[in-house]
C-alpha cells in the first residue's frame, strides 16, 4: 500500500477535523455570539439603512471592495493550482527535497502523488467557494440597485426586502469564509509531506486557531458590543420616525 497505517490515521484526523469543525461552527453560531452571527446582524442593519438612502454610492464602493478581496484569493488559487500541477512532473525532485529534511518520513512516488492530489482537491474546492462568493456579491449589487427608497424606514415590505438582501450577502460571506478555511487546512495538508504526525498536530492546531478567532477573539467581542449599540440607536431612530 502506498500509505502506511499512520498515514491513514493522519488523513482521517485531517478530514474529521475539517468536517467536524465546519459542522460544529455552523451549529454553535446559531446560539452563540461569533463573527458569523454578529456580522449577520450588522448586514441586516446595513441593508435596512441602505433602502432609506437616495444615493447609494457608498454601498456600491463597499461591495466592490469586498468583491476585490475575494477576486484576489480566487486568482491566487489558480496560481497555486498551477504550481501543484507542475509538481506532478517533478516527483523525483520533490522526493529528494523531502528526504533532505531531518526527521521527514520517507514516501513512495505514489504516496507523494496522493498527497499532491489532496492539495489540488482542496484548492479546487477553495476556488469554487471564492467564485460562488463573488457571484453572490454580484447578486447583492443587483438587489441594491433595484431597491426602492423608503425614507421613513417603516415600510414592512421594503424592510423584508432589506433582510433578503442581507441573507444573500450573508451567504456570500459564508462562501468566502469556507474558501479561507480551505487555505488554513491546506497548510496542514502540506505538513503531510514531512510526517503524518505533523499533519495530525497541525489539523488540531488549526481547529483551535479557527475556534479562537471566530468565537473568542477581541474582534468578536467588539463586533457584538457594536451591534448592541446599533440596535439601541435603530430603535431610537425608528421611534422618532413614528412620532413624526
Amino acid at each position: 500500500m502506498p500509505l502506511s497505517t499512520l498515514d491513514i490515521v493522519a488523513l482521517l484526523t485531517f478530514l474529521l477535523s475539517w468536517s467536524g469543525y465546519t459542522w460544529f461552527a455552523r451549529i454553535k453560531a446559531k446560539t452563540t455570539d461569533c463573527i458569523a452571527r454578529s456580522l449577520n446582524q450588522h448586514r441586516i442593519h446595513w441593508m435596512s439603512e441602505t433602502i432609506t438612502r437616495e444615493v447609494r454610492v457608498g454601498e456600491a464602493a463597499l461591495l466592490a471592495n469586498l468583491e476585490r478581496n475575494i477576486a484576489f484569493f480566487a486568482s491566487s488559487t489558480l496560481l497555486v493550482l498551477a504550481g501543484i500541477l507542475t509538481l506532478f512532473a517533478k516527483i523525483n525532485t520533490l522526493e529528494s527535497v523531502i528526504l533532505s529534511i531531518p526527521y521527514a518520513d520517507h514516501a513512495s512516488h505514489l504516496a507523494i502523488q496522493l498527497k499532491l492530489s489532496l492539495l489540488a482537491f482542496i484548492f479546487v474546492l477553495s476556488f469554487f467557494q471564492f467564485t460562488w462568493s463573488m457571484r453572490q456579491y454580484g447578486f447583492v449589487n443587483v438587489m441594491v440597485g433595484a431597491a426602492p427608497i423608503d425614507v421613513s424606514g417603516t415600510n414592512k415590505n421594503l424592510q423584508a426586502y432589506a433582510r433578503q438582501m442581507a441573507i444573500v450577502q450573508d451567504q456570500a460571506a459564508h462562501s468566502y469564509n469556507y474558501g479561507l478555511r480551505s487555505y488554513y487546512f491546506a497548510l496542514a495538508a502540506i505538513c503531510w509531506f514531512f510526517h503524518p504526525i505533523l499533519l495530525m498536530v497541525m489539523s488540531l492546531w488549526i481547529v483551535y486557531t479557527l475556534y479562537a478567532r471566530e468565537f473568542n477573539s477581541k474582534a468578536v467581542k467588539a463586533i457584538t458590543a457594536g451591534q448592541a449599540y446599533l440596535n439601541t440607536e435603530r430603535e431610537t431612530k425608528l421611534k422618532s420616525r413614528l412620532d413624526k
